[in-house]
């Protein structure tokens, strides 16, 4: 059940908004990570540092996840997606440590 790949000149409008917000989140979520990473090297804060380890959990590594899993194993759908929430419930777990834990 091989695919060939879409090109870009022939994939829908909505596919093309789909994997750019897609992208976006993931550049965001990085961007937000490292500010909170860098929280925590000035503040030597360690919830700071769950907060960083969250954010790239439920915003970049989705994204990663997708595309690789996708790319280079073939991987069914339903093993995609459930990676990608694993990965997102991580991510939400590392955020309420930050909140909630004990430091």
């Amino acid at each position: 059940m091989s695919q060939s790949p879409v090109r870009l000149d022939e994939a829908p409008l909505f596919e093309l908004l789909t994997v750019a917000s897609l992208f976006l989140v993931a550049l965001f979520g990085t961007v937000i990570a490292y500010q909170a990473y860098r929280g925590y090297r000035r503040n030597d804060a360690p919830s700071m540092l769950y907060l960083a380890a969250g954010l790239l959990l439920l915003t970049l590594c989705p994204f990663l996840i997708n595309v690789t899993v996708t790319t280079a194993f073939g991987a069914r759908q339903i093993l995609t997606v459930f990676l990608e929430n694993v990965s997102r419930l991580a991510g939400l777990v590392a955020i309420m440590y930050s909140l909630y834990g004990r430091h």
